[in-house]
C-alpha cells in the first residue's frame, strides 16, 4: 500500500472538483451535521491531524464493474440529500475509501452550502431548510467553549450572518472567499470586511489561508491491489470505528454497476424507505432487503460473497426486481397486520420466508382479506408470531434456515403455507418453535415494552384481530399501583417491593385496542368491566384473557398475579408446547 506525498486541502478539493478524486458506491453517504464541520475547520487552524485517508487505484479493467459518485458540495438534506452518479469513461480512477465524511465536509465548508431541518420545522417545507454557509469570526475567540473550539465557525444564513456581524466583537467573513484568493490577495479581503487595521483578525485570516492552500495536511495512503475481495475487506476494517457496515453495502456497488437499465441503489434504498413507511413503520435495513432479492430470485447461494454478485446473478435479480418489490411490500403489509412493526418485530428477517411465501405463490393485495384464505392466513401469522417469541430462531445459522424455508416452501403441494414440512426442517436444526418449562418461564418474565411482548400476546389470544390498532395495556393499571398509593393502603415494604416488580410483566399485561385503552384509563379492572360489559360478556371477556377473579384493591393484586400467571403458564401449554398441524412420524 504505497505512501502518497502530503498534499494541501486546496490540491485535493480542486481534484474533486475536477472529478479525479471520486467515491465509489461502496461508500455511505454524507451524514455529518453542522457542528461536525465546524470542529473539522477548528482542528485545522489549530494545527491539529485531522486524520490519514485511504485511496483505491482503480484500473480500467475494474472500474468498469463499479459506479462513481461526485462529493456532495451543496447539501441538501430534503432537495438533495444523495451524491449524483458521474458518467465518466471506462479509465483509471482514484476513489475515496476512508475519509469521505472528512473530504466532504471540507468542500462543503470551503466551496458550498449546508441545508438540514431546523428543529421543531415541518418536513418537506422549503423554509424549514435554511441555506447556510461556514463563516469564521475574525475578530474573536472563543471563550469556554463546551465543545472545546478555540476558533469561532459558524454555520449560518446569509441573514444570519449579517445580523451576527453587527454586534461589536463579531465580523463574519464566508470561509469560501479564502479558499479562491492567493494568499497575495488576503490583505485585500481583509479591506473589503473593514479588518485592513485590524492585526489580530489579519493573523487568523492568513492563518486559515496558510491552514488550506500551504500546509501538506493531507495524506493518503493509496491502495492498488484489484482484488475486490482484499479492498472490501479494507473498507470494512477502516470503517469499524464509524457507522456499522456490512458487505451489503458494499457489494451494493457491485450490484448497481451490474444493472443496465436502472440504478440498484435507488431502487434499494426507494424500497427500503417504502416498507419502512407501511403501518406504524419498520426498520428493514439494506443488508435484509438485498439477501431477500437475492432469496426471492432464486439464486442458490445467497451469501454475501463478490462471486455471488456475478453478472449473471444481477441480471436476474434486476430482471425480476419489480415483483421480488411487489413481494416484499405485501409481506411487510402482511406483518403490520400482524399488528408487527418496528416497535414489535424483534426480528426482520422473518420478512425474507414471508416474502418468499408470497412471491413463489405470486400472492396479491387480496391475500390480505380474502374469505378463501383466511385459515392459511392464520397459520402464516402463527408462525411468525411464534418464531418472535422464541430464542435463537434467527440468530447464528440465518442463511441455512432460509434456505431449508425456501426448500419446505418449493416443495409444498397443498399450495398453501406449509408449517408442518417448516416446523420439521426447523427442530432438525435445535431451532424449535416447541416451548419446554424453561422456555415458558421466560416467557412470563416478559416485560412491558419489550420488543417480543406483542408477539406472545398475540399468539396467546388469537381472538385479537391485529389489523386493528392494539396497544399493550396493564390489566391493573400502573398508576393505581405506584408506590405512595401502595403505602397509604398499608402494605409492608417487603409486598409494595413484590407488586413492584410485577406491576410490568406479562401476568399483569393485554391487548386493548387503541381507543379502549385510551377509555380504560387509570380505573380497577373490575370497575371498567362492569362499566364497559353486560354481566356475560364480562364473563365472556375474562374468559378469553385468561383473567381469574380480577382485584377490586391493591391489597389483592399480589393473589391476582399468581393466580393469571397459573392460567397463562396452562394456556402457553397448550398454544405452544406442541407443532400445529404435524402430522405423525
Amino acid at each position: 500500500m504505497p505512501f502518497q506525498p502530503s498534499t494541501t486541502i486546496k490540491r485535493v478539493l480542486n481534484d474533486i472538483q475536477k472529478k479525479e478524486l471520486v467515491l465509489p458506491a461502496i461508500q455511505r453517504e454524507f451524514v455529518w451535521d453542522a457542528s461536525q464541520i465546524e470542529m473539522l475547520f477548528d482542528s485545522i487552524m489549530r494545527g491539529y491531524p485531522i486524520g490519514q485517508f485511504l485511496s483505491w487505484k482503480v484500473k480500467p479493467d475494474t472500474s468498469r464493474l463499479f459506479k462513481f459518485y461526485d462529493f456532495m458540495r451543496n447539501f441538501h438534506e430534503w432537495d438533495s440529500p444523495h451524491n449524483e452518479q458521474l458518467d465518466l469513461p471506462t479509465q483509471s480512477v482514484v476513489a475515496v475509501l476512508d475519509g469521505q465524511q472528512r473530504l466532504t465536509a471540507l468542500n462543503i465548508g470551503l466551496r458550498g452550502s449546508f441545508a438540514d431541518r431546523t428543529p421543531g420545522k415541518w418536513v418537506g417545507k422549503s423554509s424549514s431548510y435554511p441555506v447556510r454557509r461556514l463563516f469564521l469570526n475574525a475578530l474573536a475567540e472563543l471563550q469556554q467553549d463546551e465543545r472545546g473550539r478555540e476558533f469561532d465557525f459558524r454555520m449560518l444564513t446569509e441573514k444570519q450572518a449579517v445580523a451576527a456581524s453587527r454586534t461589536s466583537d463579531c465580523q463574519l467573513i464566508p470561509v469560501s472567499e479564502v479558499f479562491d484568493i492567493e494568499m497575495m490577495k488576503v490583505h485585500e479581503l481583509l479591506i473589503n470586511h473593514g479588518l485592513g487595521n485590524d492585526a489580530a483578525a489579519g493573523r487568523r485570516v492568513y492563518e486559515l489561508h496558510r491552514a488550506v492552500h500551504t500546509e501538506q495536511s493531507i495524506t493518503f495512503y493509496q491502495e492498488e491491489s484489484q482484488e475486490i475481495e482484499r479492498v472490501l475487506d479494507i473498507f470494512v476494517r477502516v470503517n469499524s470505528q464509524g457507522a456499522v457496515l456490512s458487505h451489503s453495502d458494499l457489494l451494493l456497488s457491485i450490484a448497481t454497476a451490474q444493472w443496465e437499465t436502472r440504478d440498484a441503489r435507488k431502487e434499494i434504498n426507494a424500497l427500503i424507505d417504502r416498507l419502512n413507511r407501511i403501518g406504524a413503520g419498520f426498520n428493514f435495513r439494506r443488508d435484509l432487503i438485498l439477501k431477500a432479492g437475492l432469496v426471492l430470485a432464486g439464486i442458490t447461494d445467497f451469501s454475501f460473497k463478490v462471486q455471488n454478485f456475478n453478472a449473471e446473478n444481477m441480471d436476474r435479480l434486476e430482471a425480476e426486481w419489480d415483483g421480488i418489490s411487489a413481494s416484499l411490500a405485501l409481506a411487510t403489509d402482511l406483518l403490520y397486520d400482524f399488528g408487527l412493526s418496528s416497535q414489535t418485530l424483534p426480528a426482520a428477517s422473518v420478512l425474507i420466508p414471508v416474502a418468499y411465501y408470497v412471491h413463489t405463490r405470486q400472492l396479491s393485495e387480496s391475500y390480505r382479506a380474502s374469505n378463501v384464505d383466511r385459515g392459511d392466513r392464520s397459520l402464516l401469522k402463527s408462525w411468525v408470531l411464534r418464531s418472535q417469541i422464541s430464542g435463537g430462531i434467527w440468530g447464528a445459522g440465518l442463511d441455512t434456515l432460509l434456505r431449508d424455508l425456501r426448500s419446505a416452501i418449493d416443495g409444498a403441494s397443498g399450495g398453501g403455507y406449509p408449517v408442518a414440512e417448516i416446523e420439521k426442517r426447523m427442530a432438525a436444526r435445535n431451532k424449535s418453535l416447541i416451548m419446554n418449562d424453561e422456555e415458558i418461564d421466560d416467557l412470563l418474565s416478559l416485560a412491558y415494552g419489550h420488543q417480543r411482548t406483542f408477539a406472545a400476546l398475540a399468539i396467546l389470544f388469537p381472538h385479537v384481530n391485529t389489523r386493528n390498532v392494539h396497544h399493550v395495556d396493564h390489566v391493573y393499571p400502573r398508576a393505581l399501583l405506584a408506590r405512595p398509593r401502595l403505602k397509604k393502603a398499608g402494605l409492608t415494604d417487603h409486598e409494595i417491593e413484590l407488586i413492584q416488580q410485577r406491576t410490568n410483566m406479562l401476568a399483569n399485561l393485554e391487548l386493548l385496542e387503541g381507543p379502549e385503552n385510551i377509555g380504560k384509563s387509570d380505573v380497577d379492572p373490575a370497575t371498567w368491566l362492569r362499566s364497559r360489559y353486560s354481566p356475560e360478556h364480562v364473563g365472556t371477556h375474562m374468559e378469553l384473557h385468561k383473567l381469574p377473579t380480577l382485584p377490586v384493591d391493591v391489597r389483592d393484586f399480589n393473589d391476582f398475579f399468581e393466580q393469571r400467571s397459573k392460567l397463562l403458564r396452562d394456556h402457553i401449554k397448550d398454544v405452544l408446547g406442541s407443532h400445529i398441524n404435524l402430522p405423525a412420524n
